[in-house]
């Protein structure tokens, strides 16, 4: 009786010191998440609506493979060679900056009417591809960021890790889920009758579609520039969103600028 007391007491501050890192990863990785959710729902622009849910669901059990390699990968580092994941994390920082950066200079310079044109012209299968490498990456970055805050007992870290990994895709695709089909709900309220209602639903999807892609797009500059910020220690002189901001689009716009002048000196074939 006394070794089950036991046992269950073991059991409960176990959850409980998963429950406090969970908590404190989650928060240090949410602008992650909210940048995956602002690409995934991007995916489906220019498909048939019949076809939104099963991409988002092919992408959603990518995302969890995706998941599993990351938690291996991140604590086989971690114990065989732990500075390699400080390089990864750079990496990746860098990799969100140049992305958000990337994204700015499509929107200032190239018109959208090209670039629907080019989403809409790719294959499914190729969509679907392109978005799990995506999700990839940033999977990675989110379980580096939420390993960084653990600490304790290796069990205790496994354990939220895969709570996290879990809580990610699960909150990440069942959003997406929800966004692609508001014009749908709509529409179903339009032909029920409810027209007034119906058409907000359907008039609001275009500004919800691009209040996410300045959502993620700020993201990927905010944590990019945190992530460079915090690997060269930078000193804080203004408030520190504002800095990371900063930084994420200077060194993003490097990294453009590096790629063009890499284009420039070796043109493609």
């Amino acid at each position: 009786m006394f070794s089950l007391l036991t046992l269950l007491d073991d059991i409960a501050m176990t959850l409980d010191d998963v429950a406090v890192m969970t908590k404190v990863a989650v928060k240090r990785t949410s602008a992650l998440m909210a940048d995956d959710l602002a690409v995934n729902a991007g995916v489906v622009v220019g498909v048939t609506p019949d076809r939104e849910l099963p991409i988002v669901k092919s992408i959603f059990f990518g995302s969890l493979l995706n998941k599993v390699y990351s938690i291996a990968g991140v604590l086989i580092l971690t114990a065989a060679y732990p500075p390699l994941l400080t390089a990864i994390l750079l990496l990746g920082g860098l990799y969100l900056s140049y992305e958000g950066a990337h994204k700015i200079e499509e929107k200032l310079f190239k018109k959208k009417l090209e670039t629907k044109a080019k989403l809409k012209a790719i294959p499914e299968k190729e969509k679907i591809k392109g978005a799990v490498k995506t999700d990839l990456i940033l999977s990675i970055e989110i379980i580096v960021i939420a390993k960084s805050t653990l600490t304790g007992p290796f069990l205790n870290q496994l354990i939220t890790l895969i709570v996290v990994g879990l809580a990610a895709s699960i909150l990440i695709y069942g959003l997406v889920a929800v966004v692609v089909k508001v014009d749908d709900f709509g529409l179903h309220l339009v032909n029920k009758g409810r027209e007034r209602i119906g058409m907000v639903f359907v008039n609001s999807m275009p500004f919800i579609m691009k209040s996410l892609g300045i959502i993620g797009t700020l993201a990927m500059i905010l944590v990019g520039g945190g992530i460079v910020a915090h690997t060269f220690h930078f000193p804080s002189y203004i408030n520190e969103h504002i800095q990371n901001l900063i930084i994420g689009l200077v060194t993003g716009a490097i990294v453009v600028a590096l790629f063009k002048l890499k284009t420039w000196i070796l043109p493609k074939k």
